[in-house]
């Protein structure tokens, strides 16, 4: 605590005040409302589930509000909740071939089973800022019949099961590397239970990546494809869309629909040249996130596939290849909460290396005249010398 500061707890409480009424801005203003947040703002409740590991986007939009809109404290406040929560069950492996689709690209096939799908995006507007919302402008509404994300129509109540996946049609001619399940089929290993360590599997790396900081994966990312790395990616596939979660219930004896979750995926291909022992063919960079996140979700691709470097037998001297410096630096709320402690008192920390500096400097300071009258000696030496 700052134990200088005038009024001591009476002063923090009303740093509380002050913070809700800075959250809470004009009041003459109507209040932003957390169904507002979710319902408008689904690409930072998107954001927020994932980087708190919890899909839940109501606690999501709650998080956005009492944060203020700071992202990575509202990702601190949703892991914090989540840390209280029972775990009273797991659900079945989800398989994403059976998503219900509202996207569906390729950048590799421009004609696929199915089709492309473009959905809601981005890629397509020229960025320029749209005065018409400023005015209250409405969105249009969108035609009979066509799905909005999350809800089912009864013309898309059933998975795209026309739509297989791209890596699934290049596994079929063997050009690919094949992704079986482990011998045996282990419990998967549980990030949130167990301790991170190294050398790490790819569940453990996965599970780090997905809730890993988006701003620093996307720097990851980018820095491969500068060079620093060694793949060459192409963006298979990118699919957002919902997909429902089963339990298997003991009871019962089956396995039953409990929920529905937004997510997006990513597979992403790149070159392998192969080695004695494999031939020649395309690998794997997988990226999955909570509601709609492409920008993470391929970011988390490429991460993926620079850190099989090793695996494959590549150079790996790039910092995206190295596992404790991308896992490690990944978390933004533990790297948020390393740099935010130097706002802590440090005051004895400080006084020590305060003291050791004018130790040193004084006796700097008395060595610098001796030093001064032997160079002086050795001039006058060598002036006189024969």
């Amino acid at each position: 605590m700052y134990v200088a500061v005038k009024g001591g707890e009476r002063a923090i409480l009303n740093s509380y005040r002050m913070l809700d009424d800075f959250r809470r801005g004009d009041r003459e203003l109507p209040e932003l409302s957390v169904e507002q947040i979710r319902a408008q703002m689904p690409l930072a409740v998107s954001r927020v589930m994932s980087e708190g590991s919890l899909y839940d986007p109501q606690l999501a939009a709650l998080a956005i509000k009492q944060a203020a809109g700071d992202l990575i404290e509202a990702v601190f406040l949703l892991r914090a909740y989540r840390t209280t929560l029972s775990r009273y069950g797991y659900t079945q492996p989800v398989d994403t071939g059976r998503m219900r689709l509202s996207r569906r690209i390729s950048s590799t096939f421009k004609d696929l089973p199915g089709g492309q799908m473009l959905g809601p995006t981005y890629d397509y507007t020229q960025r320029l800022l749209d005065f018409s919302l400023e005015a209250g402008r409405e969105a249009d509404a969108l035609p009979q019949g066509v799905a909005m994300p999350g809800v089912a129509t009864p013309d898309d109540s059933k998975p795209d099961s026309a739509m297989p996946r791209v890596t699934d049609l290049l596994a079929q001619d063997d050009l690919i590397d094949a992704e079986p399940v482990p011998e045996g089929d282990p419990e998967p290993f549980d990030l949130t239970r167990q301790p991170l360590g190294f050398p790490a599997t790819r569940a453990a790396r996965l599970q780090n990546l997905a809730r890993a900081d988006e701003g620093f994966l996307l720097s990851m990312g980018y820095s491969t494809q500068r060079g620093y790395g060694n793949t060459h990616p192409f963006a298979a596939e990118i699919r957002y869309g919902a997909l429902e979660v089963e339990m298997h219930i003991e009871e019962l004896g089956f396995a039953v629909v409990v929920g529905e979750l937004d997510i997006t995926e990513c597979q992403m291909v790149s070159q392998f040249a192969g080695n004695a022992e494999e031939a020649p063919k395309f690998t794997r960079g997988y990226g999955l996130t909570f509601g709609y996140g492409e920008r993470k979700a391929m970011s988390m691709a490429l991460v993926d596939r620079a850190l099989k470097a090793n695996d494959l037998g590549e150079r790996a001297d790039s910092p995206a290849n190295n596992h404790e410096f991308v896992l490690y630096h990944s978390d933004n709320v533990e790297a948020s909460g390393f740099v935010q402690h130097l706002k802590l008192p440090h005051y004895v920390d400080f006084q020590a290396n305060l003291e050791l500096l004018r130790r040193l400097r004084a006796e700097r300071g008395a060595a610098e005249p001796a030093a001064s009258d032997d160079a002086r000696n050795d001039l006058i030496d060598e002036a006189v010398s024969p």
